[in-house]
């Protein structure tokens, strides 16, 4: 990366912590998800087979993404290259969520820590897949640190590794990748085989990123006054536990940096789902917990940051 691609990644962060997912801001998902939509109804119509529908799904929506963003940049830059780098920094900007995972995971800590259950269970179904309607205030604390560590991944560190190698283009095709699984990634009987190319995809683009979320969050652990040697051996012991192969990976770390256990049972559709345990019930969860992962999620992006940024400058010596 060019030091002044640094520069913009960097404000890029700046823009999410500061302003978020502002609404009157037309947001490149929205964009993408209303593609998916169209494609989709055209597809099942046009194609009988539904693994090679959804096939053809993952490859023209990922395509048209970075094509329409490739040639918006290039369009912009040829303009002028200091609207080019603005265009670059905003559309870098919409790849990232730490700021939205951080307000909508507070509305929910808000109305818990008020003792408000009602309002906690309802902001938290916004969040999460699984029923909340009779959620307890311990197992409501346990889902916002498992979404909160979960997204850190996702969110945040998943799309600056790919803004970092391929800049706004491969962001936003991860981006669209992570839009599809959440889209058509189900596993029941109407996206099982349309989905699955897209869920597949979706887990080879966070393979990396995950472990690269785990290594962050076990390394800046010790540095704000979490255990760094908790979260790497509860990450190796537990990360195999969760049914995902990458979402255990950051949610054993976070688990065991904090002291905590998540994982357990869970309702979906009304249906109970057990699930092994992961990390060690060593604290209760509570406000402290929550509070622990956010900051946990600003400490391993702003040491993702410095690192690539010192590995730059080693690089241009």
């Amino acid at each position: 990366m060019h030091p002044i691609s640094l520069y913009i990644l960097i404000f890029a962060v700046l823009l999410d912590l500061l302003l978020g997912d502002p609404r009157w801001l037309p947001h490149p998902v929205v964009g993408i998800g209303r593609l998916i939509g169209a494609l989709e109804r055209l597809l099942r119509r046009a194609v009988r087979n539904e693994l090679l529908g959804g096939r053809l799904l993952l490859v023209v929506t990922v395509g048209a993404t970075c094509v329409i963003a490739f040639l918006l940049l290039k369009g912009v830059y040829a303009l002028s290259p200091f609207l080019g780098c603005a265009m670059a920094a905003v559309l870098s900007w919409t790849c990232l969520a730490a700021r939205s995972l951080h307000g909508e995971s507070k509305l929910v800590a808000d109305r818990l820590a008020a003792s408000d259950l009602a309002d906690a269970r309802e902001y938290l179904a916004h969040i999460v897949g699984r029923d909340t309607e009779d959620l307890t205030e311990p197992e409501i604390w346990r889902a916002l640190v498992e979404t909160v560590a979960e997204n850190t991944s996702d969110g945040v560190i998943a799309p600056l590794f790919y803004l970092m190698i391929g800049g706004p283009v491969l962001g936003l095709a991860y981006k669209a990748v992570n839009t599809l699984d959440s889209m058509v990634g189900y596993k029941n009987e109407r996206y099982l085989r349309f989905g699955r190319a897209s869920a597949r995809f979706d887990d080879l683009a966070n393979w990396l990123p995950a472990r690269l979320t785990g290594l962050l969050i076990g390394v800046v652990a010790p540095l704000i006054g979490f255990s760094g040697g908790s979260s790497f051996r509860i990450m190796f012991r537990d990360s195999g536990n969760h049914s995902s192969p990458n979402s255990g990976i950051p949610e054993a770390a976070a688990a065991g940096a904090l002291g905590v256990q998540l994982g357990g049972t869970n309702r979906y559709f009304g249906k109970p789902v057990a699930k092994p345990t992961i990390g060690d019930p060593l604290s209760e969860l509570s406000l402290a917990s929550y509070r622990g992962a956010i900051r946990l999620m600003y400490g391993s992006t702003g040491l993702m940051l410095a690192g690539w940024g010192a590995l730059i400058v080693v690089i241009h010596l």
